[in-house]
């Protein structure tokens, strides 16, 4: 009953930090200019990457201030499992595109091999231009290579609060429910960005609800990474490389509706995930076993020695 007590006092401090932090910054480009204005823009690119953060500088916080523990204990030291960075790297490749040629083959989006739109745009800018198809190409050569590896340095700071402190916090009241209850809580951190448009610039209001189930199906796949590795860097990982190759199919198919196709957080791109967190759960890799959880206790520094 007391150990209850004070997950819920360390759980509330974690999330009272994470989302003041996080949607004070999320909120700021509405303070500045008009929606679609570069100021706007440009505001959104440098308050939103910092926010980003927000779950992961409240997870070093309540670690070191609320319940005292080193903080090796978040196991930022530790790796785990290499095939698990295999996954993390290509599973999201794999979903992105099913997700897209299922958008094709439902008729969702258009195929566009011409890259009729970017021909257009490249036009209108005037000068000598490249050709789409390689612009298109290096693009995707960035999505698989280099860009994954950057945007891990952004998504360590949501991964090392979301899986790295929240779900093992949550763990003692079942692993379904807490990689759901993560997944929730997840989702809601991004509402004031989805109502300023992003993800969801027609349906702002429904993307809310949209982001919170994609947020517990994508949740299902980097929690299950977490729970492989106990390390907060294989989930980072499995979300910079989603965040580099999430826009693939609108290259391919733009215009689409991103409510109902393309990317991962479309309803058709829910099928792909809740076909893998069918299977993770089919094959028993979910729940992870308890056995396989177990770390070694963590010694408690000497006299003298820095806790963190």
């Amino acid at each position: 009953m007391l150990a209850d007590l004070v997950r819920q006092k360390n759980l509330r401090w974690f999330l009272l930090f994470t989302f003041a932090f996080s949607w004070i910054l999320f909120v700021l480009p509405l303070l500045v200019g008009a929606a679609g204005t570069p100021a706007r823009q440009t505001t959104s690119l440098v308050a939103w990457a910092p926010a980003m953060w927000g779950p992961g500088l409240a997870a070093i916080l309540v670690t070191l201030r609320v319940e005292r523990k080193p903080l090796r204990s978040l196991n930022l030291q530790r790796l785990g499992d290499w095939r698990a960075y295999l996954w993390a790297w290509l599973l999201p490749l794999g979903l992105t595109l099913a997700s897209g040629a299922l958008t094709w083959l439902l008729g969702a989006g258009k195929l566009d091999l011409e890259f009729t739109q970017m021909r257009e745009a490249l036009a209108k800018a005037g000068g000598a231009q490249m050709p789409p198809f390689l612009i298109v190409g290096l693009q995707i050569g960035a999505a698989l290579t280099i860009a994954p590896l950057f945007n891990t340095i952004f998504a360590l700071g949501e991964e090392l609060g979301w899986r790295g402190y929240l779900l093992p916090t949550l763990l003692p009241y079942g692993q379904w429910r807490a990689i759901i209850l993560s997944g929730v809580i997840w989702g809601v951190w991004h509402a004031p960005v989805i109502l300023q448009g992003h993800n969801y610039p027609s349906q702002p209001v429904l993307g809310v609800f949209m982001m919170i189930v994609f947020c517990v199906l994508y949740g299902v796949i980097l929690s299950w990474i977490y729970l492989r590795t106990r390390s907060p860097w294989a989930p980072a990982l499995g979300h910079g490389s989603l965040n580099a190759v999430a826009g693939l199919p609108i290259l391919f198919m733009p215009g689409v509706n991103l409510v109902l196709g393309g990317p991962l957080t479309s309803l058709i791109g829910w099928i792909p995930m809740i076909a893998f967190a069918g299977w993770l759960a089919w094959s028993k890799r979910l729940p992870v076993p308890a056995e396989s959880l177990a770390q070694p206790a963590i010694p408690a520094p000497q006299e003298g020695e820095p806790s963190a």
